[in-house]
C-alpha cells in the first residue's frame, strides 16, 4: 500500500540570527522521538532560514525613491515597503489592484518578491534567502554531521497563482533530490505514450507540507516520509523556472 506521512516539528522556537537549522531539526527530532532516515524529504519554511541568515529589513531604515513612491501610491503600499520589494527585484512584471508581481533577482515570479512582513517583528520585513538552493544544501550537511543521515531537504515559500484563487507552497531551494519527475517517452498502463508527464515534484512535497505546516500554528519543519526518491542527486529550484521564451503569458 502506497502511503505518505507528514510530521511536524514543533518547539523549534524563534530563530534568530546565525542560528543553525540543522542543529534545530535535530534537537526537534529527538524532543518527538522521530528519527531521521535517509529517504526521508525536510521541507523547511523559508521564514526560518531568512532569520537564520540576517535577511531582515527594518522598514523604519530604508529611504523610498520617487518610483516607489508612485507605485505606493498606485497600488496602495507602503512606499518604503515598495523600496525593499524593488531592491529585490530583476523588473517588475506586473501592477494592479495591490498587486505588485515581479520577477526576483533569483529569477521566481511572484508577489511583493516574497518580501513578507508576517511572523516577525513590528515594522520589519523578510527578504528570501540570497541562495536558496546554498541554503538547504547546507541545512542537509548540517544534518548529516549532527544524524550521519543524509535526507533530502526543500525549503519552501507560498506563492500566488495567475490562474487560480488562493497560494500554494513552493519549492524555493532543493538538495539531494531532483524537482522534476519526467516520465515523458514512457507508456502508461494502456499502452499510450506520455508526451506532457513532467511533475514538478518538489513543489507537490511543498504544498503536502504546508497542509500540517500552516500559517499561524509554529510547525516550521515537515518531516515526509514515504516518497520515492529516484535520484538522490542535488538538483536545483531553478529547474522549476520555466524559460521566458516558452512563457506565453509574460
Amino acid at each position: 500500500m502506497k502511503r505518505l506521512e507528514l510530521l511536524g516539528l514543533e518547539d523549534i522556537g524563534d530563530v534568530g540570527l546565525g542560528d543553525s537549522i540543522g542543529r534545530l531539526i535535530c534537537d526537534a527530532c529527538l524532543r518527538q522521538r522521530i528519527e531521521l532516515t535517509d529517504d526521508d524529504v525536510l521541507v523547511v519554511a523559508q521564514k526560518i532560514v531568512s532569520k537564520a541568515e540576517g535577511r531582515i529589513v527594518a522598514l523604519e531604515d530604508i529611504q523610498p525613491s520617487q518610483r516607489a513612491i508612485e507605485l505606493g501610491r498606485e497600488l496602495d503600499k507602503e512606499p518604503a515597503l515598495v523600496e525593499v520589494i524593488l531592491g529585490e527585484s530583476r523588473r517588475v512584471i506586473r501592477t494592479g489592484g495591490r498587486a505588485l508581481i515581479v520577477e526576483t533577482h533569483h529569477g521566481f515570479v511572484c508577489a511583493n518578491a516574497g518580501v513578507d512582513q508576517s511572523n516577525v517583528g513590528p515594522r520589519q520585513v523578510t527578504l528570501l534567502p540570497k541562495d536558496p538552493d546554498r541554503s538547504a544544501r547546507e541545512i542537509r550537511k548540517e544534518i548529516h554531521e549532527r544524524a550521519r543521515k543524509n535526507p533530502a531537504v526543500i525549503i519552501s515559500d507560498s506563492f500566488g497563482r495567475a490562474w487560480r484563487i488562493g497560494t500554494v507552497d513552493v519549492a524555493i531551494g532543493i538538495a539531494g533530490m531532483q524537482p522534476i519527475k519526467d516520465e515523458r517517452g514512457l507508456k502508461d498502463r494502456y499502452g499510450y505514450r506520455l508526451k506532457a508527464a513532467v511533475a514538478a515534484v518538489a513543489d507537490e512535497i511543498a504544498a503536502a507540507a504546508e497542509l500540517v505546516m500552516g500559517k499561524r500554528d509554529g510547525v516550521p519543519v515537515i518531516v515526509v516520509r514515504g516518497y520515492d526518491i529516484e535520484k538522490r542527486e542535488d538538483g536545483s529550484a531553478q529547474e522549476l523556472h520555466r524559460p521566458e521564451a516558452e512563457d506565453l503569458f509574460r
